[in-house]
């Protein structure tokens, strides 16, 4: 049997459940191939033998793969509002299937909190999230779906047990979240947005743009969005004429086009 880098790729899976497959091969080989030789071993399959019998190695491969995010639910008392007020009033406006854009959606802990969020509300299979972002990099470790103790804080206890799984250190979301969101690259700056949004989630992200960029971005979401439908801003974050940018103010990090 060849014990080359597609092997490993099929045994770290039946092993972890990580798909290697999401990341830039090129990239990830050489690292994994660094990691290996650092420990002195020869060999894919041999590598593999260490994984299944030595924690240590097996936790420090997988830490190796996890990713530091900024956190899901960030700000929670946020997203209670997002689940107590906003989703039961996009629902009852639009119904069931709302079309919701997370803008700048990095590792992807606030798509997937998006997902979990309406799962209270409705079934998992007729939520679609549209995320993107201008990394693609940020965007394959939202795909693995692989993250560590202290970004998952902010998650209700319920969501934890229901969608997390423990995988040496850190915790990997369920395959039934990640298959809601459906990942592109974009920038915000000048590619062309979705229309029709019933929702826009883009958080503290802006803070790092100049103001009449900030301006440009919102009077794009305000575009964007369906007349009654909703903008989730950052708590670092406020829209300074929003009423000339079509939007009523609903509470501190929420806005409704007019």
């Amino acid at each position: 049997m060849a014990y080359d880098y597609e092997y490993f790729k099929k045994a770290v899976f039946d092993l972890t459940k990580i798909d290697l497959n999401a990341y830039k091969e090129r990239q990830m080989k050489r690292r994994i191939d660094t990691l290996i030789q650092k420990n002195k071993i020869v060999g894919y399959d041999n590598y593999v033998k260490a994984l299944k019998t030595d924690s240590v190695k097996f936790e420090e491969f997988v830490n190796y793969l996890t990713i530091n995010v900024s956190e899901f639910y960030r700000n929670p008392d946020q997203w209670e509002l997002l689940d107590k007020q906003y989703i039961p009033e996009l629902i009852q406006r639009f119904g069931n299937n709302l079309k919701i854009w997370s803008a700048a959606c990095s590792t992807g802990d606030e798509p997937y909190s998006l997902v979990m969020a309406l799962s209270k509300h409705m079934p998992l299979n007729r939520i679609r999230i549209f995320a993107t972002d201008i990394d693609k990099q940020v965007m394959e470790k939202a795909k693995i779906g692989l993250y560590n103790e202290k970004s998952l804080a902010g998650v209700p206890k319920e969501f934890k047990q229901k969608y997390f799984e423990k995988v040496g250190p850190s915790y990997k979301i369920a395959d039934e979240i990640k298959s809601r969101v459906e990942f592109k690259q974009a920038n915000l700056l000048k590619d062309t947005y979705p229309t029709n949004c019933d929702l826009i989630v883009c958080r503290n992200v802006l803070i790092y743009f100049t103001e009449e960029a900030k301006d440009e971005v919102f009077k794009k979401f305000a575009a964007s969005l369906k007349k009654g439908g909703f903008l989730f801003i950052g708590s670092t974050e406020q829209i300074m004429h929003y009423k000339e940018m079509g939007y009523l103010r609903k509470s501190s990090f929420y806005y409704e086009k007019a």
